[in-house]
């Protein structure tokens, strides 16, 4: 074989996204884009605020000298102390520059961070379901994944779960919230008992255990509900990040690490994640991304928009009898599958021009994802499609 063994493993692990992605350009060719419903890929269908565009303009139209040139390895310094600010505001605390790191988007952040404190062979938990990638970006590094399964009625943290998972190996805990794919958010008081059970687990092994907080959703979030800082709730905390969502940039690849203040040796970290950004060849954030963001951090895009698909199919599909927790943020449904396999249950949909991801691809079989992120126009056209779909599987209207 041409490539490792490894990777081989790795494509046929994580294929569920590209194949169904694959598999609506066929079905695009053949039955024409307007008659083809696809909700696999979270790709967001908003364009970045208008304030983007203005200062991409200034920053063309006034050029500084060297403004393309290489910068320190942790990134420009103003645009650092800009984030530092927002994160200062935000979670009511004093965050400085130098406890931030300017990264090649959240993925870049995520493997920085696991390059940074894991050994060979070390844990690391993610909570099911979970982002694909996590499993991969852990193999990375010689660590090794412990899944741990969330409260399979509201998607929250299983708490009891995570205690008897936790280990003299375990090193960090990987969150996310609002969560890819549920949508749900972890409430202040959760990540705070989870905090107390770090405490406990980290004096009885004598050990540091953080927990990375992957967040490019927390600024989309629904109801006038809050995003809980995890500096608030847990000390040894990373916040990992990009403005792929929030400023809708996902192809700028633009992201941050930050560490709580309280973190402990947290200088100690930050050389090592320093280190670890330039090591593993990300090197640095792309120079004329970081001007632009400088400035924007206290800017997001309208959510109204998302907030409105995600009632609107939310409606919808429980009206038709599907079975789906309501997401607080992010723009994803994960409903749970009518057929036993999730697998057999997105297939079917296809006869229907329907495009779902199996929710075995999330570590969470049973269910599947939707991506609400796409025109309003798509999802209204799709509705007879879905209630076909509904009949033919056997669901009950409401």
């Amino acid at each position: 074989m041409a490539i490792s063994t490894k990777v081989q493993n790795c494509i046929e692990q994580s294929s569920w996204i590209r194949k169904m992605f694959e598999q609506g350009a066929q079905l695009r060719e053949k039955f024409g884009a307007e008659n083809v419903f696809d909700f696999t890929i979270g790709n967001p269908s908003v364009e970045p605020p208008q304030e983007f565009h203005d200062e991409l303009k200034k920053i063309a139209n006034s050029p500084e000298l060297g403004m393309h040139r290489y910068m320190s390895n942790a990134g420009y310094d103003d645009t650092r102390a800009a984030v530092a600010d927002f994160l200062s505001q935000r979670c009511n605390l004093n965050v400085g520059a130098g406890q931030v790191i300017m990264t090649c988007g959240a993925g870049g952040a995520l493997n920085v961070v696991l390059k940074t404190i894991l050994n060979a062979d070390e844990e690391v938990i993610i909570l099911a379901p979970y982002f694909v990638e996590y499993k991969f970006y852990i193999d990375n590094h010689a660590g090794k994944s412990t899944v741990v399964e969330t409260n399979p009625d509201n998607f929250q943290l299983d708490l009891d779960a995570i205690e008897q998972a936790i280990n003299a190996n375990t090193k960090a805990i990987i969150v996310n919230s609002p969560n890819n794919p549920t949508g749900v958010i972890y409430p202040a008081e959760d990540l705070s008992a989870l905090n107390e059970l770090l405490q406990r687990k980290q004096q009885q092994f004598n050990s540091t255990i953080y927990v990375i907080s992957d967040e490019p959703y927390a600024r989309l979030s629904y109801d006038n509900l809050d995003v809980p800082c995890i500096f608030n709730c847990i000390d040894n905390s990373v916040i990992v990040t990009s403005h792929s969502k929030d400023l809708a940039l996902p192809g700028e690849r633009i992201g941050y690490l930050a560490i709580n203040p309280a973190m402990c040796d947290g200088q100690v970290f930050m050389d090592g994640a320093v280190f670890s950004n330039r090591v593993l060849g990300f090197v640095n954030a792309p120079a004329l991304a970081q001007r632009l963001v400088t400035k924007l951090q206290h800017v997001s895009v309208d959510i109204s928009e998302y907030e409105e698909k995600r009632d609107l199919f939310y409606q919808e599909l429980t009206a038709l009898g599907f079975e789906v927790v309501k997401p607080q943020g992010g723009f994803y449904l994960f409903p749970k599958s009518p057929l036993a396999d999730d697998v057999d249950f997105v297939q079917r949909a296809q006869e229907y021009n329907i495009l779902l991801v199996p929710g075995k691809g999330f570590g969470a079989p049973g269910y599947f994802r939707i991506a609400y992120c796409i025109d309003k126009k798509m999802i209204e056209n799709s509705l007879p499609a879905w209630k076909k779909l509904a009949a033919d599987v056997g669901l009950q209207a409401k």
